[in-house]
């Protein structure tokens, strides 16, 4: 079980970005995935999730009304669109599924089968 996350690169401020998050061996369907991202000196954050069956997201306020998540069953494959893209935004950014579930929709003890992440790096 493995998740590659890719689309990651350089894109000037005010930019948009689009990540993908595809399964190697196995499908997504059946899952909850993650997005989070994790910038130099700061821990690991969980910024938005999808549900499996309905494909409700969920999005933390600092990328509410500029991510979108989605996801593509048929290509086992989960996207991140990320338009407006601030300095702030500069990490790597990782998928993961979500395997345990407590209160909190983003709990980075929650989530497993990281993959390799993609830089996201905005600047001018």
């Amino acid at each position: 079980v493995q998740l590659q996350a890719s689309g990651g690169g350089l894109v000037q401020p005010g930019g948009s970005l689009r990540l993908s998050c595809a399964a190697s061996g196995f499908r997504l369907d059946y899952y909850v995935i993650g997005w989070f991202r994790q910038a130099p000196g700061k821990e690991r954050e969980g910024i938005s999730s999808i549900g499996s069956s309905d494909g409700s997201a969920y999005y933390v306020d600092s990328v509410k009304g500029r991510f979108t998540i989605s996801r593509d069953n048929a290509k086992s494959t989960v996207y991140l669109q990320m338009n407006s893209l601030k300095p702030e935004d500069t990490a790597v950014y990782y998928c993961a599924i979500r395997r345990y579930y407590s209160d909190d929709e983003l709990a980075l003890p929650d989530f497993g089968f990281w993959g390799q992440g993609t830089q996201v790096t905005v600047s001018s």
